[in-house]
């Protein structure tokens, strides 16, 4: 079982910057591919950012593409989004996800192919 917890949202002014941190507890997050999504209220919760353990591949969104980052440190079980150029169509609760890794997740991967998820994390971006 892998328990995630993510941390770092709040309010921010456009073109401002965040950075969402994700932790497991009690583990590594070797092995595992890692993800992020967000979610708004009434709408299906959608793919930001990923990153595979193998060969360390990294996927976007197409609408945080060059503005958003994804990284990973296995030593401290954490993974992070680093949010720039933040626009208020950013505004969402962002969760953290992650699915022991078997080289399938790529491209934009759905919610469905992850098995483990954080509680989520409200990020605000004011105009």
């Amino acid at each position: 079982q892998v328990q995630l917890v993510e941390s770092g949202g709040g309010l921010v002014q456009a073109g401002g910057s965040l950075r969402l941190s994700c932790a497991a507890s009690g583990r590594t997050l070797r092995s595992y591919d890692m993800g992020w999504f967000r979610q708004t209220p009434g709408k299906e919760r959608e793919f930001v950012a990923a990153k595979s353990w193998r060969g360390g591949r990294t996927y976007y969104a197409d609408s945080v593409k060059g503005r958003f980052t994804i990284s990973r440190d296995n030593a401290k079980t954490t993974v992070y989004l680093q949010m720039n150029s933040l626009k208020p169509e950013d505004t969402a609760v962002y969760y953290c996800a992650a699915v022991q890794s078997y080289g399938t997740v790529a491209g934009q991967p759905k919610p469905y192919e992850y098995d483990y998820w954080g509680q989520g994390t409200q990020v605000t971006v004011s105009s």
